[in-house]
């Protein structure tokens, strides 16, 4: 650190009763008194170098005796103007970064210039600060942040705006050519060979040397030296992002923790309330201005970082504009995030849930519609046309591949990516027993069917939500198990579903389907089923090991009750007969609108999609109608 002295005579202060003086074989004549302190000093010395002075002795009549000045505004402090007075005595003071700010104040507000005496204090003053402090990184920092005490001093003078500029054309620079004395400067400077080029192995901590040292500064004077390096235009994003990173995990480490505590105090004291509230607006305040300092390019930074970002707007209660601001970045890179990163708490009044899934699900909004445009419809005249020209099933294939394109702006592995980290939060979410119905289902459903190329991993969610809430009605659990697609579990999740007796009947009996429907598809061998789930099937008078009778084709879905009825869109040959399926539907191209059923599905397709089953899976649909019809025939 850079330092200059100033004058050559020993020290002579000396205190006596809260009475500073000077030793001296004359007799002082001046008392001068600053913020509550007493010096008794001589004229001669001070009005020789300082105009305010002399201006203020001038003013006032003379006495024979000491004269008084008061000086209850002054600039600087106590420490400055003891200093002032020594330079004024010729005695040996030192200027370093540390004190340079509230010198230079003191002795602007003394007016201590050229036109008293030539080289006065405000020259040599300003000589060190152009010459030294600017050119030393260190030095500007301390500077920079000693400017806090005498803000409007400090921007009168210059003294800020020249320190910020400075730091900003440093942080441009490389570090060799930086004069760097700080500890994490020191060993980026180890870290660069004697020719001059960086080690491959320190590299990226080199590209972001500055971001420590600048973590010291207040918010408001952080955020200025943040836009001017931001203006500069060359610093790259991510390296914006870290230094932000660096910055928050600085000044909000454990901010739950530390907002806990504050609201304990203050319910404990009403007196303490007010100081609370004012550390929690501090930290809000400082947590707004990070994210307006935010890179809008897209990974500038990381996805965790602004999921805790996000975690403490919440816990700050921040403005809606910083939250959803931030909610919009993460959306933009939402493959990149971790399950526990979501698990954001709920501090609303309003809800009981321990984790807030709104914002969760307006996340995942913004991410499933990035680039979108607003679905298009067919013209009027060629809708009824292209309904009786084409069959239903291949409308739901045109809809599914519409919705595909029209999200083609997230890619495709992104969304197999989020769909998956979904999936993990909703196990965890699942646990939470206040958590209704309603939003684990619209978590869900927020992640498009063809995102999940297997459903082992939400039947899992299921299966926690269904112990956590063992007060589910049938309905209820109905409801929660539509969003389970059949075909793709695993055989270790049919093993498990097929045992599972907090699932309805109708999932299991299509469990059970499908895996026999997949074995007869493969040629392998049907395993036997439980004795826990004969017995369930026989309750239903449902006999696996007896032949079922023939299927009447006049059946339809229209006789199922509301409750029990279920997506026909799930009732499909294995894939070795996919191609069997589209001869038989080609067939079906004169379909008349009158045929359909209340589900969609024409009846003599249907029958002949059927017709197309193995024989394994087809006597399981038997017994799945066979439930209806007993059900009716005892109603």
């Amino acid at each position: 650190m850079k330092f200059m002295k100033l004058g050559s005579r020993p020290d002579t202060f000396y205190s006596v009763e809260a009475v500073r003086s000077v030793s001296s074989d004359v007799s002082s004549d001046l008392i001068i008194q600053v913020k509550g302190s007493r010096y008794m000093l001589h004229k001669f010395p001070l009005l020789s170098k300082c105009l305010r002075l002399q201006r203020i002795c001038s003013e006032s009549p003379e006495t024979l005796q000491r004269q008084i000045i008061q000086l209850p505004d002054f600039a600087g402090g106590i420490e400055a103007f003891e200093l002032c007075a020594k330079f004024c005595y010729g005695i040996t003071v030192t200027l370093s970064a540390y004190n340079i700010v509230k010198v230079r104040c003191a002795a602007e507000y003394l007016q201590m210039t050229d036109e008293v005496e030539k080289g006065n204090l405000v020259y040599k003053v300003e000589v060190f600060f152009k010459s030294c402090i600017l050119h030393g990184w260190k030095d500007t920092i301390v500077t920079l942040q000693s400017t806090k005490a005498f803000p409007l001093w400090s921007e009168d003078l210059g003294i800020t705006s020249k320190c910020i500029e400075s730091i900003a054309s440093k942080v441009s620079t490389h570090p060799s050519k930086v004069s760097l004395m700080h500890s994490h400067s020191r060993r980026v400077r180890d870290d660069i060979s004697c020719n001059g080029a960086e080690s491959q192995l320190h590299q990226p901590t080199t590209k972001g040397w500055w971001a420590e040292d600048i973590a010291e500064l207040s918010i408001d004077l952080y955020w200025r030296t943040m836009v001017a390096i931001k203006s500069g235009g060359k610093i790259p994003s991510n390296l914006i992002g870290e230094a932000l990173q660096v910055y928050a995990s600085r000044w909000l480490p454990n901010i739950s923790g530390k907002v806990k505590a504050n609201k304990q105090e203050a319910a404990a004291s009403s007196s303490d309330s007010d100081s609370a509230n004012e550390v929690t607006s501090k930290h809000r305040l400082l947590l707004e201005s990070i994210v307006s300092l935010l890179p809008s390019e897209k990974g500038a930074a990381s996805c965790s970082f602004l999921l805790k970002l996000l975690k403490a707007a919440n816990i700050l209660n921040a403005s809606s504009s910083s939250k959803m601001e931030v909610a919009r970045r993460i959306a933009l890179q939402l493959e990149e995030a971790r399950v526990n990163d979501l698990l954001i708490p709920c501090l609303s009044h309003s809800s009981d849930t321990l984790y807030d899934v709104d914002m969760v699900q307006t996340i995942l909004e913004q991410f499933m519609s990035q680039g979108q445009s607003p679905p298009t419809s067919p013209p009027r005249s060629k809708l009824g046309i292209e309904r009786r020209r084409r069959p239903r099933s291949a409308e739901i294939v045109d809809i599914e591949l519409q919705e595909a394109r029209r999200s083609s702006s997230a890619s495709h592995s992104s969304k197999l990516k989020v769909a998956r980290i979904v999936d993990g939060y909703l196990q965890e979410i699942a646990r939470d027993t206040n958590l209704p119905l309603s939003k684990f289902i619209a978590i869900a459903d927020t992640i498009p069917n063809f995102s999940r190329p297997d459903h082992d991993d939400l039947y899992r969610a299921i299966d926690i939500y269904l112990k956590a809430h063992p007060d589910l009605n049938k309905s209820e659990r109905k409801k929660l198990c539509r969003i389970l697609d059949c075909k793709k579990l695993s055989v270790e999740a049919c093993m498990h579903a097929a045992q599972n007796e907090k699932l309805p009947l109708r999932i299991v009996v299509q469990v059970l389907f499908f895996e026999q429907a997949r074995a007869a598809a493969t040629g392998s061998k049907v395993a036997e089923l439980p004795s826990n789930i004969k017995a369930l099937l026989a309750s239903h008078n449902i006999n696996p090991s007896k032949p079922p009778g023939p299927l009447s084709t006049t059946t339809t879905t229209s006789n199922i009750p509301a409750d029990d009825q279920w997506s026909m869109s799930g009732i499909k040959s294995p894939k070795s007969r996919i191609s069997t399926l589209q001869t038989k539907v080609a067939r079906d191209d004169d379909l008349d609108e009158n045929d359909m059923n209340p589900d969609g599905m024409g009846r003599s397709s249907m029958f002949k999609a059927f017709c197309a089953l193995p024989t394994g899976p087809k006597r399981m649909f038997n017994k799945l109608l066979s439930i209806n019809r007993s059900g009716r025939e005892k109603n």
